[in-house]
């Protein structure tokens, strides 16, 4: 399973929008806060999620409690190692795990990355984007960016987090090899 981490979302309904693709694409959703959304049940049932109750969420009261909760998870496998700022010249001594922080700074694009079962995607807040400080604690390696070829700015969350996720998941080979469309629907245009 892979991880989508959302660092301090602001917009309710693009969390919306990124918890039913987690749902779909089988992906642990991770809010860090301190956040403005309102995720009560009560909440959370008014916006009519009605796919909720399947989502595999995990909030953290604030970054250092996502930070902390990464470097605790075990080592090996679908581990991530501590995500801490290297010194080391060697490249092997210098890994920061399986977290890649997807900002539009990077140099490395989101389909590069030998991506595996566990791994963690994490975005920034839709207005701040990720904060200087959480920059540093990933080297280029975890650091990716999805191109504009395009005349925009930047690319809405929903979009982004599904563009990434589905790369990851083809890349960790994570999408099933055999399927059956949903409730037996078959798009016209598929036949």
């Amino acid at each position: 399973m892979l991880h989508v981490a959302l660092y301090q979302p602001i917009i309710p309904q693009n969390v919306g929008n990124i918890a039913r693709t987690c749902v779909g694409m089988n992906a642990h959703l991770h809010i860090i806060g301190p956040t403005i959304i309102d995720l009560s049940e009560k909440a959370v049932r008014r916006a009519g999620l009605d796919y909720w109750d399947d989502l595999t969420l995990t909030e953290h009261a604030s970054p250092e409690a996502f930070f902390e909760w990464a470097e605790q998870r075990p080592q090996g496998g679908t581990g991530i190692l501590p995500v801490k700022k290297c010194d080391s010249h060697r490249q092997d001594a210098c890994a920061t795990g399986s977290i890649y922080a997807v900002t539009k700074f990077a140099s490395r694009r989101f389909d590069t990355p030998p991506y595996r079962d566990g791994d963690v995607l994490l975005f920034g807040s839709e207005r701040e984007g990720l904060p200087p400080d959480v920059h540093a604690r990933f080297d280029d390696d975890h650091r990716i960016a999805i191109p504009i070829p395009g005349a925009v700015r930047s690319y809405n969350l929903g979009n982004s987090v599904a563009i990434v996720l589905a790369a990851a998941m083809s890349g960790a080979g994570l999408w099933p090899s055999e399927w059956e469309p949903k409730d037996g629907y078959i798009a016209r245009n598929t036949m």
